[in-house]
Formats: structure tokens, sequence, C-alpha cells
């Protein structure tokens, strides 16, 4: 009888012990990121909120360790940073994708694309072996509620 007191206490010692390790391994998939200097912007939150679980039908959305990013994909293939810099010139191409206007920096097998005209501004790095600026495309739903500051891109022509 007493063996069958013990059997369910052991079984039930074993599942828990089960779901802690599960629960900290949860926690090491967080991809290593730093916020960026105006991340705690009210802004930055109400986009992060509307971020995509998914970019592109394959890359999820995973657990980062700092406030206002994102990271899809594994390894990242597309990472979100909201807060950094605001742009307000610039000789790098500028375009809109969506409702949004963005900057764009090619650095080899990495672009850099950061919004124009938003403030606080967001920056999305692809690294284009993995995903495309399509990204962009369905990034805009959360992007676009950020704050426009009065800012676009020009045309060459609009330009005298």
């Amino acid at each position: 009888m007493d063996t069958l007191r013990r059997r369910p206490r052991l079984i039930a010692s074993v599942l828990a012990a089960a779901a802690v390790v599960a629960g900290l391994s949860g926690c090491t998939n967080a991809v290593r990121m730093q916020p960026a200097p105006s991340a705690n912007a009210a802004a930055c939150a109400s986009a992060q909120v509307r971020l995509p679980a998914t970019l592109g039908g394959t890359l999820a959305l995973r657990n980062t360790s700092a406030q206002s990013t994102a990271a899809w994909g594994s390894p990242s293939a597309v990472v979100y940073h909201c807060g950094v810099a605001v742009p307000t010139v610039s000789d790098l191409p500028c375009f809109s994708k969506g409702s949004v206007d963005w900057i764009r920096d090619d650095r080899g097998k990495q672009v850099v694309y950061t919004t124009f005209g938003r403030t606080p501004a967001v920056q999305v790095v692809i690294d284009t072996s993995r995903a495309t600026s399509d990204a962009l495309q369905t990034l805009d739903a959360a992007v676009s509620t950020l704050p426009e500051d009065g800012h676009r891109c020009l045309d060459p022509q609009d330009v005298s």
C-alpha cells in the first residue's frame, strides 16, 4: 500500500521538475539586445504591441532581452529597435513602403532601414540571405502608429 501512495508523489515530483526545466529553458531562448536611447517612449510601447507574430510566413517572433525590441527567425533574420536617433537629413536612399518612409543603408549582407519622418524612429536590420524588404510592409501596421514629425522622403525632382 505504501508503494501505491509514493508513486503519485514521485510522478508529481517528476512532472514539477520537468515544468521548471521547461520554463527555465524558455528564458534562455531570448535574443540578447540593447535598448535604443528612447526605447521608453510611449509611442514605442504602442507600436510594440502591434508587431506581427511572423514575418514572411516562416520567421517567428522571438523573445528579446531589451525594451522596444523584436527579432524574427532563429537565428535572427530581422531585428527591430524602436527609439533610435531620429534622422532629419540623409544622403541615403529614401523610399515609401506602405504608409511609412524609410532610409536604406546597405551594409553588405545586412540592410539597415530607419524610419524617416517618425518620432521616435524605428530601425530594422534585415539579413538579406534570409529575409527581404517585404518585412517592412508587414511591419507597417505597427510602425505607422508612430507620430509623424513633418519630414518625408522627397523625389529628386522636388529638390531645387
